[in-house]
């Protein structure tokens, strides 16, 4: 059969043709007129190379070709009116597969466990997948569809993305308890954090952060006496030296309850820094994407 010249019209005429056995019923059924049902099927057994409905005692009997038809044009008519008709359908319960994830590393800290929790409680079948990225490199994974969304501060909102703002974030000093920047009688201003080394984190260890972009606003600079790449070591860098870290509150509140450190908020007017969720618009109605996005928004609205 030549798939170009069928009609899918055809197939509802066929299925209630068979169903009904009777072309007055079968174009009752289907809100026809005797003669257009009676034309379809003409066409229908010229497509087919069968009669498909033949005369018997009683009226209308099905060929063996039509019997094996009877099932399957269901399942395919069904399937058509599912495709185009029902929304997709996701249960969290029983979902299986990946959920991918990027965020910069000062996220992951405080995002990825409660995050874990939600999919352990809600999708125990499903695993999470957290790719460190920053801006563009999130981007980029985004575009190759290597992850579902991606969380960090994105300068620029690509057209072919959703975006929703999830938090706004101070700036805080991260340093240990007994630090002598917080001796009594000591000033805690700018420039005496920045008369510390200081220990920076970011995704190419550079030594340049978020940090340092709004203090040179301010014509202000600091020296970045380590640079890696991730959070690992710093609560040892810090807690074993002078240095000192800057980071936003999530990042800081997690050094502060869980290794003992002290954070203090920047003693300059430098803004906050916004944390988004950037996904691909394709994605947008995907219900089991949806649900990963509902997901993250519980984490932060816990926050």
């Amino acid at each position: 059969m030549n798939l170009s010249n069928l009609d899918l019209n055809l197939l509802k005429v066929l299925d209630a043709l068979i169903a009904e056995r009777n072309v007055t019923r079968a174009g009752k059924r289907l809100g026809r007129s005797q003669p257009a049902v009676s034309n379809a099927l003409q066409r229908l057994r010229q497509l087919t190379g069968d009669e498909l409905l033949v005369r018997g005692p009683h009226g209308f009997v099905l060929t063996p070709r039509a019997e094996a038809m009877r099932a399957p044009l269901r399942d395919a008519i069904a399937l058509v009116e599912g495709c185009l008709s029902g929304e997709p359908q996701f249960d969290p319960a029983k979902a299986t597969g990946v959920f991918r994830l990027s965020t910069p590393d000062r996220l992951s800290l405080a995002v990825v466990p409660p995050l874990l929790s939600r999919l352990q409680k809600f999708s125990p079948a499903a695993t999470l997948n957290v790719v460190t990225a920053e801006r563009q490199q999130a981007v980029d994974l985004l575009d190759a569809d290597r992850i579902d969304c991606a969380l960090g501060w994105f300068d620029e909102k690509p057209g072919h993305c959703g975006v929703e703002l999830m938090m706004e974030e101070n700036l805080f000093c991260v340093f240990r308890r007994d630090h002598p920047i917080v001796r009594r009688g000591s000033r805690f201003d700018i420039a005496a954090v920045l008369s510390y080394p200081h220990v920076v984190v970011s995704a190419g260890g550079q030594g340049v952060a978020i940090f340092d972009e709004l203090l040179k606003r301010h014509g202000l600079a600091r020296r970045a006496l380590v640079a890696v790449t991730n959070f690992t070591a710093v609560p040892s860098l810090l807690g074993g030296t002078d240095m000192i870290g800057v980071f936003t509150k999530l990042a800081a509140d997690v050094f502060q309850k869980s290794f003992g450190m002290t954070k203090r908020p920047v003693p300059l007017d430098v803004g906050k820094i916004a944390t988004q969720m950037l996904w691909p618009l394709r994605y947008d109605r995907d219900p089991r994407h949806l649900w990963l996005r509902q997901q993250i928004k519980a984490v932060y609205r816990e926050f």
